[in-house]
């Protein structure tokens, strides 16, 4: 049987996964299971170019692995671990900062945008950190790299650098693909469905711990449109408020935009928003719970990412080493 292609993704622990991180990564990792060798992680090293509580972290940190099983990653056949808990990250890291080039770095977008969110802290891990998810990328010699539209730009720098890495010193590593999901990859804001929804505006952010009550508030001040026409359609353009929560309904349901019409024919807002609360409600209630008991088994959890870091440690190791002999540096 042939070997199975490699998938690599993390998120950062920086606030609590909401409705989108399942929508647009984890659900999607959760059906590739059996198709992937996968390697999941807490992007615990990225969340630093932003200061943080040190015992909030840790616990969001520890939460993040909870939802990520609670959602059916399953760690007998995903490899979950904490990025810090594997040296090879920033060892790798700080090679590939010297074959990245100052201007690469400049034209990112990502960090134009957070320089204007971090203005009195904008420092030099938030420059580089590029070059870092470059080596989070290629020390497990992933195929593919399941992104949004947004993170694009970070997948063609890694293939950049890969192979300038490996025009100087032969094939080294492998050149990824991104892997971008053609429906459900962007969920916007319920409160600002112009802007992907975001931890950092909670009130129009639906995260996967929210209570039933608090998610039922949040849809029924959700935004829709100023248009004269009350009736539920698809219209990204003139309706993004409404399309926003069409495209939920559809990624948990399966429905069909026409399907969603015809379903809500005649019915006007104060309907739509209830329904659209009630079916995230019950998706996200089995998760709620499961991660909720699975932080109450610390043991369990530390087990889960110590046997995760041991099996990527084995992987990004090996082509560590590889790079180390390659540009002169001793292994140990």
């Amino acid at each position: 049987m042939a070997e199975k292609k490699i998938m690599l993704s993390g998120i950062q622990p920086s606030g609590n996964l909401h409705l989108g991180n399942y929508l647009g990564a984890i659900k999607g990792w959760v059906e590739r299971t059996d198709e992937y060798d996968n390697f999941y992680f807490m992007a615990d090293l990225h969340t630093l170019t932003v200061r943080q509580d040190p015992e909030d972290f840790r616990r969001r940190a520890l939460e993040q692995l909870a939802l990520y099983i609670a959602c059916g990653l399953d760690p007998e056949k995903n490899t979950l671990f904490y990025q810090s808990h594997v040296p090879a990250h920033a060892q790798l890291g700080w090679v590939l900062d010297c074959y990245t080039m100052f201007g690469e770095l400049s034209r990112m977008t990502q960090f134009k945008d957070k320089s204007k969110k971090n203005a009195d802290n904008i420092n030099a891990g938030l420059f580089t950190y590029p070059a870092l998810m470059a080596a989070d990328i290629l020390l497990y010699q992933a195929h593919y790299v399941p992104v949004g539209e947004d993170q694009r730009q970070h997948v063609e720098l890694t293939r950049d650098i890969a192979n300038r890495f490996n025009g100087v010193y032969g094939q080294t590593f492998r050149v990824p693909e991104a892997y971008i999901p053609k429906e459900g990859a962007r969920i916007y804001g319920l409160s600002t469905p112009e802007d992907k929804m975001s931890k950092s505006i909670p009130d129009g952010c639906i995260f996967l711990m929210d209570e039933p009550d608090v998610i039922l508030k949040k849809f029924k001040k959700a935004v829709t449109d100023a248009d004269t026409e009350k009736w539920i359609r698809f219209d990204p353009q003139n309706k993004p408020g409404v399309s926003n929560m069409m495209n939920i309904l559809s990624a948990l349901t399966g429905k069909s935009f026409e399907q969603i019409e015809q379903e809500f024919e005649g019915m006007g807002y104060g309907k739509f928003k209830p329904a659209c609360a009630e079916v995230v409600i019950e998706t996200l209630r089995p998760i709620r719970e499961e991660a909720t008991r699975i932080m109450k088994d610390e043991e369990y959890l530390r087990s889960v990412y110590r046997k995760g870091a041991e099996r990527a440690s084995v992987i990004a190791e090996a082509t560590l080493k590889d790079v180390y002999d390659k540009v002169g540096l001793t292994y140990k």
